[in-house]
């Protein structure tokens, strides 16, 4: 599955600006394809998702401490494989596998935690004054799975990307009468389609750094 840098902005919160920075700092390089055309994977999504998480209330230096942590402890999977979680005022934890526990990775590296308040990267939360949509429902009828052409977001339940059903909208075909275009695709599912259009449009102009 491959994601251009404009949906894998919207789906992740990241900007556009921030795609291209953390790929020369080497903090996030696009797995599928690193050269234009740039393509992202599903699980740099998450990873990504994980970074906008954390950047919100951390300033980067203390993620990159944090990642070379990661490394040093010789954790040197896809970074979409780590729970990364805001820890006290400062810090960031490595969520383990087994139970509740977490180790610090920056203000006491490799001190146990034991009470930790865990985000889940898939759902939705907000960025600002932005809310950064549920991964895999990105609208209650769009869908995003890795398994459904390569995980573009679809019409759930069919194979028709979101934009092709956004773009009959847009051209004034009322979203009643999509389905003579696509049976599979309900008025309601055609109105997602275009809120998640224009989400997608929105979050390319975000410009933040």
């Amino acid at each position: 599955m491959a994601y251009e840098p404009r949906i894998a902005s919207a789906l992740s919160g990241a900007t556009r600006g921030q795609l291209d920075y953390w790929r020369r700092q080497g903090l996030l390089v696009p797995e599928v394809s690193a050269t234009r055309p740039m393509l992202y994977s599903f699980r740099d999504l998450i990873a990504l998702r994980t970074f906008v998480y954390l950047r919100e209330e951390r300033p980067l230096q203390t993620i990159r401490r944090a990642l070379d942590k990661l490394r040093e402890i010789g954790e040197t999977d896809h970074l979409s494989r780590y729970r990364l979680v805001k820890q006290g005022r400062r810090s960031i934890a490595l969520v383990q596998d087994a139970g509740d526990g977490a180790v610090d990775l920056v203000e006491k590296p490799g001190q146990q935690l034991t009470v930790i308040n865990l985000g889940d990267m898939l759902r939705s939360f907000p960025l600002g004054e932005v809310e950064i949509p549920n991964l895999t429902h990105p609208r209650q009828r769009i869908s995003v799975n890795p398994s459904v052409r390569r995980g573009y977001p679809v019409v759930a339940g069919t194979r028709v990307a979101f934009d092709l059903v956004a773009g009959l909208v847009r051209d004034g075909v009322p979203p009643e009468a999509v389905k003579e275009y696509y049976p599979g695709v309900t008025a309601a599912a055609a109105r997602d389609a275009a809120s998640f259009a224009d989400y997608v449009d929105q979050a390319a102009e975000r410009t933040a750094a």
